[in-house]
């Protein structure tokens, strides 16, 4: 685990908010429960997108999980055979993710505590895929983090993204629901200024030269305590995949110059 610069595109008041708590990051029954229960939905929802996109898994792509916290998803990835990195600004964190990683044997995941933006100046153009869940609404500059996505993807790579939708009722359900009366999050937890619309949200993905190919709700019923996924609800919590376009080739951009000059 190397240490970085923290950029300022870091609230650490948000970060403190996980630090506090990483001694729970894998007790399942502890602070981060609804993580472990959402986590085999997120992942087969991404390893779908990646095969359906590469026609092939997770397996020996490289993929970088930024915002990892105490690496739970950059785990299980690394469990079905990709070579992952997972990134974060809380070393707290990140000394979790690393003495589970170590405990389990895992040996293709490593972390950094390191910002997506510098990374994504160190190694641009190095990933298969890019994963950012739930973390895009608890930075100042959540578009900043798209484009370092969108950086550190190789051509033709895959994005994929969580966040909270910002209505009345993501109000009722994220915070209200969640953190006062389920208890799934710590009160506090969630901001709800910082919450991000999917048309906010693909806008930034459009302006950092993504284009979108799936989306898709997160519903959780408290009765049965079922976790589903339902791409005609993304009222609450969302994913959207995104996919980076293929650079021309110098032949094409040949061709299209000479069609340019007639």
């Amino acid at each position: 685990m190397q240490s970085a610069n923290h950029t300022d595109n870091a609230d650490f008041d948000e970060i403190g908010k996980f630090t506090k708590l990483a001694d729970e990051w894998w007790d399942r029954m502890g602070a981060f429960k609804s993580l472990h229960d959402i986590n085999p939905l997120r992942l087969n929802w991404i390893e779908d997108r990646v095969s359906e996109h590469y026609g092939s898994s997770l397996v020996d792509k490289t993929v970088v999980d930024i915002g990892c916290g105490g690496g739970i998803l950059a785990h299980s990835m690394a469990v079905r055979g990709a070579d992952v990195l997972g990134i974060d600004l809380g070393e707290a964190n990140l000394k979790a993710a690393s003495i589970h990683a170590a405990k389990t044997g895992m040996q293709k995941l490593q972390f950094r505590c390191v910002p997506a933006e510098t990374l994504a100046q160190e190694e641009p153009e190095q990933y298969d895929v890019v994963s950012c869940m739930e973390m895009l609404e608890h930075v100042p500059d959540p578009a900043a983090i798209v484009q370092a996505c969108y950086d550190l993807l190789k051509p033709g790579g895959v994005c994929v993204m969580s966040t909270i939708n910002r209505n009345p009722k993501s109000y009722l359900f994220a915070i209200i629901g969640a953190e006062y009366v389920l208890n799934l999050v710590d009160k506090g937890t969630h901001d709800y200024q910082k919450f991000i619309t999917p048309a906010e949200l693909d806008q930034m993905a459009m302006q950092a030269g993504f284009c979108r190919f799936d989306m898709t709700g997160l519903h959780y019923n408290p009765i049965t305590k079922h976790y589903w996924l339902s791409n005609s609800n993304v009222d609450v919590n969302y994913m959207m995949a995104f996919v980076k376009p293929q650079a021309k080739s110098l032949a094409d951009m040949s061709d299209a110059n000479r069609g340019d000059h007639g």
